[in-house]
């Protein structure tokens, strides 16, 4: 029943009002809880499949190859065992900030795109590869995530588009694009390049653009693959 006239509810009608609003505040702030545990919960899943699962092949490879030399004495496998814990070094270092990269970001900032162009560009082995920076637009985020970004964006298109590859940086309307000379992604693959494990080279991990999805959606933005210029690949990060 309701009033409209001042004075119309007695003091009882206002506590058992007061008590429905703190039950009803209660019991949101449980169902927020039990989300955050449940997106916690599947983190660790995930975090635990995949080191399961991607772990097994270099041990396998490495304790093969100790069985031989404890075996045949001959040290010439050591250098595959080597490069087997060296892979699984990579793995857990890339699961570990994948599983952290899921939470919001910090502290943003205004920071210039060219900046952390070229910043990432300098912390990547690039080897012949050449960057061209085509913006100078600036934007609010977590400047050292979004380092990691551009990072991952670069390394993915020298590990795919080879050493002469050129990389291609600039601004589209409410955001920015990384694009590459390489071969680029087949339209039916690019649903699934960011997903967790995923990669068509061998010698990758699998977990370098699923990383560049999370920080994206931590600041509140979008990434999508598309074709680029010259028919490389070309990430579109939009909502900044």
């Amino acid at each position: 029943m309701f009033a409209s006239e001042p004075g119309a509810f007695v003091e009882r009608d206002e506590d058992v009002a007061e008590m429905l609003a703190t039950h009803v505040v209660t019991a949101l702030e449980r169902v927020s809880a039990e989300a955050t545990i449940r997106r916690e919960r599947d983190r660790l899943e995930e975090f635990a499949s995949l080191l399961s699962h991607d772990l097994r092949n270099p041990l396998n490879v490495a304790q093969g190859r100790l069985e031989l030399i404890q075996m045949t004495g001959e040290i010439d496998h050591v250098d595959a065992i080597d490069r087997a814990l060296n892979r699984m070094e990579r793995l857990i270092e890339d699961m570990l900030t994948l599983a952290r990269e899921g939470d919001a970001v910090g502290e943003t900032e205004p920071v210039k795109l060219r900046a952390v162009a070229n910043q990432a560009w300098t912390n990547v082995t690039t080897k012949s590869a050449s960057l061209e920076v085509e913006s100078s637009v600036q934007i609010d985020a977590d400047r050292s995530r979004l380092i990691q970004v551009f990072e991952n964006l670069y390394r993915n298109a020298i590990e795919h588009g080879g050493d002469g590859v050129t990389v291609r940086v600039g601004s589209i309307d409410g955001g920015f694009f990384i694009e590459d000379t390489g071969p680029g992604i087949p339209e039916d693959e690019r649903d699934d390049v960011f997903e967790s494990g995923y990669t068509t080279n061998p010698d990758g991990t699998g977990f370098g653009l699923a990383i560049v999805k999370r920080i994206v959606e931590a600041h509140g933005w979008k990434i999508k693959v598309t074709e680029g210029t010259d028919g490389g690949a070309r990430f579109e990060v939009s909502g900044t």
